[in-house]
């Protein structure tokens, strides 16, 4: 199988259909073997069935995971990866924040030998953005970055570590998310630390991106959990090196 997209969906019952559909396309109009993994993470509205009623075209694999109670986008990207089949994988926030064309830069450089991870920027000159956040989203985006990089180490040339679109060679995804160990919204640096520790190299692509105002993170109210999270896999990663 050529590609395993993962879309992790909360109380997503009124988009995720969208998201499916859109990522079925892509498999037609590339000539993809594909797969379509939905991840409901615990939700109280009809995101589960809403996946299933996507209209897709034969040959496309679809699959739609739901457990209870609700866990974390971690959590449900954990999940996903676990079940992909790909050579190459990927996860895509819900909302088509970024045209799912972009990703064929990151597929083609994993495939060239390039890299074995990819991640899509919205921090690039190359990246074009069509709606951006509202500005105190910004500036908390802005600190994130300087306490990421300062508290955790991460590389000044990664730009975007928070990005919803993520593209890894498939077996180097599946090694990564079966050790990872944080169910929130922070998984992403964990797997990010945890591949430039083993090697891994990674790099970025510019997206065309566009803000969804229904987002489910609320970083303003979650602050606390967040820094909690990040002292949480500093410590973990510091012991794990050490034994």
């Amino acid at each position: 199988m050529d590609l395993s997209i993962i879309i992790p969906a909360f109380r997503e019952g009124k988009k995720v259909a969208r998201d499916v559909e859109a990522a079925a396309r892509f498999f037609v109009e590339h000539g993809l073997r594909g797969e379509i993994i939905v991840v409901d993470d615990g939700s109280p509205d009809d995101t589960e069935e809403a996946a299933q009623r996507a209209e897709i075209p034969p040959g496309v694999e679809r699959r739609v995971i739901r457990y209870t109670p609700n866990r974390g986008k971690g959590y449900a990207v954990r999940t996903g990866m676990s079940r992909t089949q790909g050579e190459v994988v990927m996860f895509a926030d819900v909302g088509r924040c970024v045209p799912l064309e972009n990703a064929l830069r990151g597929i083609e450089a994993i495939r060239s030998g390039e890299c074995e991870i990819a991640h899509g920027s919205r921090k690039l000159p190359e990246s074009i953005l069509q709606r951006r956040q509202r500005l105190y989203r910004r500036i908390l985006s802005w600190l994130f970055r300087k306490v990421a990089g300062a508290l955790m180490g991460v590389p000044a040339r990664l730009t975007d570590t928070q990005c919803g679109f993520k593209i890894y060679r498939g077996d180097v995804g599946r090694e990564l998310y079966a050790a990872c160990r944080t169910d929130g919204f922070m998984f992403d640096l964990e797997v990010l630390l945890r591949a430039l520790r083993k090697g891994y190299r990674v790099i970025e692509f510019p997206v065309q991106w566009r803000c969804d105002r229904d987002s489910r993170l609320k970083p303003a109210r979650g602050a606390g959990s967040t820094f909690k999270e990040l002292r949480r896999i500093k410590r973990d990663l510091r012991e794990e090196e050490a034994s």
